[in-house]
C-alpha cells in the first residue's frame, strides 16, 4: 500500500474530487474531519485551544465555535502557528492509525485528503504521488463568493491568504483541472484512478512490511527457543 496526498486550494473542488474517488470504493482520510474530531470537549486538544484563546471561542454548547476561531488565525498568523501546534500532532496520530487499518484490509492505495499539504510541506515526504485538484482565478473567486456569500474584496483575501494554485500545480505529482464541468472532472479522476491502480507500488511496501514482521517473527522465536532451552 502506498499513499497519495490530495490537496487543491479554497473553492478549488477538492470535495467532488474526493466524492468520485470515494464512490470508486477508495480509501480516503480526512484531515478536516479528524481535526473536528480531536478538538471535541472530551479531548486534550480542546482544553489547550481554550486555555489559549479563551471561552469567547465557544459556542452556547460548550463546543469551539470553528468560525469565530477562524477569524482569529486569519488575522493572526502566530495564533494560526499556535493552533497548528496544538492540533497537528493529534490530527497525524489519527491518520496514522486509519492508514494502518487500510494497509490491513489490503487497500492498494490510500488517500490523504490534507487542504493544506504543501503550504506545511511536512507530509508531502511520505506520499507516494501528490494531486492537486486546480481551478482557474475567476472560477475560483465566482465559486468562493458564491458558496460562503462574501463580496469579492473578501473572497480575494481569502484565496490570497493561501499558496497560489499556480504555485502548487508545480509541486504536484498529478493535477486534476476542475474548472469545467463535473463529467470532466470525473474523467480526469476515473484516468488517475487507473494509472495508481495498475501501478505496482504497493507491492514493493508490502513486500517490506511482510519481511519485517516475519524477520521479527523469526528474532521472537529465536529469543524464545534460547530462554526456554
Amino acid at each position: 500500500m502506498f499513499l497519495v496526498g490530495l490537496s487543491g486550494g479554497i473553492a478549488s473542488g477538492k470535495s467532488t474530487v474526493v466524492t468520485v474517488f470515494r464512490e470508486l470504493g477508495c480509501a480516503v482520510i480526512d484531515a478536516d474531519v479528524i481535526a473536528r474530531q480531536v478538538v471535541q470537549p472530551r479531548f486534550l486538544a480542546y482544553q489547550q485551544i481554550v486555555h489559549n484563546f479563551g471561552s469567547e471561542i465557544l459556542l452556547e454548547s460548550g463546543e469551539i465555535n470553528r468560525e469565530a476561531l477562524g477569524n482569529i488565525i486569519f488575522s493572526h498568523p502566530e495564533k494560526r502557528q499556535l493552533l497548528n501546534a496544538i492540533t497537528h500532532p493529534k490530527i497525524q496520530k489519527e491518520m496514522l492509525k486509519q492508514i494502518f487499518k487500510y494497509f490491513v484490509l489490503g487497500y492498494r492505495y490510500v488517500i490523504l485528503d490534507i487542504p493544506l499539504l504543501f503550504e506545511t510541506n511536512t507530509l508531502t515526504k511520505y506520499m507516494k504521488h501528490t494531486v492537486l485538484v486546480y481551478s482557474d482565478p475567476q472560477t475560483q473567486l465566482s465559486r468562493l463568493m458564491k458558496r460562503n456569500g462574501l463580496a469579492q474584496a473578501e473572497a480575494e483575501a481569502r484565496i490570497a491568504s493561501q499558496l497560489p494554485l499556480e504555485e502548487k500545480c508545480k509541486l504536484a505529482d498529478h493535477v486534476i483541472d476542475n474548472s469545467g464541468d463535473w463529467e470532466s472532472t470525473r474523467r480526469q479522476v476515473l484516468r488517475l484512478h487507473s494509472q495508481l491502480e495498475d501501478s505496482l507500488d504497493f507491492l514493493l511496501v508490502r513486500l517490506v512490511a511482510v519481511t519485517a514482521v516475519a524477520g521479527i517473527g523469526g528474532l521472537v522465536c529465536f529469543l524464545l527457543r534460547h530462554f526456554l532451552s
